[in-house]
């Protein structure tokens, strides 16, 4: 056998929400509603799909490497020079290139014990240590103990802003506070994969409105453009990082259709707005409903709203007895929240059926 390095074999993979195809094996409902994985469930704009098409009659020639047009066609949309954006196969992609080109093996990344999982699964798989610190009382990152905890061997601070799975932010004070204190050896990243969602609050910070030489953000398509499917997001730091960045990326990524498809779905602002102001209003019909309820849950700036149980068996008794009607929804223990549940904002009748599932499980859940 070959061996494998302790580090792989010790690694715990990213497990994905269930699928439609695992839940109609499991309990074939009526109907479905997936609410697991934060995606847009209006799709995404018909402009992405018509600009995909376009790279059919060429998808026998590899991508532009630099992918110049696409890299313009933001630069456009954000004001920010083409030379310091570099598109990846999603934003997880970029934080990948990120994580295999800058660290070397005694340095260590920070960032907070309940967020994205696809980080903590890229550090691990690269070898260096990696430091959790607990969330706030209030489920945000704590950026004082974040900057208390770097020390010379720190390489990375990654924020997710707004977070994933809580849905909460840090602000604009929290945000310069701290890189007032991270030395320049120490590079942070923030993922802004639910910027859109965000961006309307008067002290969310927009990362790349800041020069920072050490700063990195991150975008995505999957969210609010609904491009998950086609793996497009992009990274905006410092010309000089992005230099560095092109030097170790596979030279033919993201594919060709999804580039067509990124530029597409910039040239539908209506779609966007539409999409926002579906999340906006599908936030507060959940606020009020759980509220009427008397169930927890956590205010949110993203697509998303997580619900807080007393305990993890009625975290997972509620989960399992909404996938018996249908509603996909996303328990939170690889996320290190056991006794939590996120549910993704939803069209209108997945929204309805969300709560007729949840009036015909939820008193049982006291019992559980």
């Amino acid at each position: 056998m070959i061996p494998v390095p302790k580090h792989i074999q010790q690694l715990k993979p990213y497990v994905a929400g269930k699928t439609i195809e695992e839940v109609v094996a499991q309990y074939n409902p009526p109907r479905i509603s997936k609410l697991a994985s934060n995606e847009n469930r209006l799709g995404c704009s018909q402009k992405a799909n018509e600009a995909a098409l376009k790279a059919l009659p060429v998808i026998m020639n590899y991508p532009d490497p630099a992918c110049t047009l696409l890299r313009q066609k933001i630069s456009e949309k954000t004001g920010i020079p083409a030379e310091r954006i570099m598109p990846g196969s999603g934003s997880e992609g970029v934080m990948q290139l990120i994580i295999k080109t800058f660290f070397e093996p005694h340095e260590h990344a920070l960032t907070a014990s309940a967020t994205f999982i696809g980080f903590t699964v890229l550090i691990n798989s690269r070898g260096v240590g990696l430091r959790q610190l607990p969330l706030t009382a209030g489920y945000r990152f704590d950026t004082a103990a974040l900057a208390d905890a770097i020390t010379p061997d720190t390489r990375m601070v990654y924020i997710a802003n707004p977070n994933n799975p809580t849905g909460t932010y840090i602000t604009k004070t929290e945000f310069e506070a701290f890189m007032a204190r991270v030395p320049d050896h120490v590079m942070v990243i923030m993922d802004e994969a639910y910027y859109e969602f965000a961006a309307g609050l008067d002290d969310y910070p927009d990362a790349t409105g800041y020069d920072f030489d050490n700063l990195i953000t991150l975008r995505t398509f999957s969210k609010a453009y609904g491009l998950a499917g086609y793996r497009i997001g992009y990274g905006l730091a410092h010309p000089d990082i992005i230099k560095t960045l092109m030097k170790v990326k596979l030279p033919f990524e993201p594919s060709l259709p999804a580039q067509y498809a990124a530029m597409g779905a910039l040239e539908d602002d209506d779609f966007l707005r539409k999409t926002q102001q579906m999340v906006k209003s599908g936030r507060n019909r959940l606020y009020r409903f759980l509220t009427e309820k008397e169930v927890t849950f956590v205010p949110s700036a993203s697509n998303s709203v997580m619900m807080v149980f007393e305990t993890e068996e009625q975290a997972a008794h509620f989960t399992e007895e909404m996938l018996k009607k249908g509603v996909i929804l996303r328990r939170l223990p690889g996320f290190g929240l056991p006794n939590c549940v996120r549910v993704t904002v939803g069209l209108d009748a997945e929204m309805d059926h969300f709560e007729e599932a949840f009036e015909a499980v939820y008193e049982s859940v006291n019992q559980s």
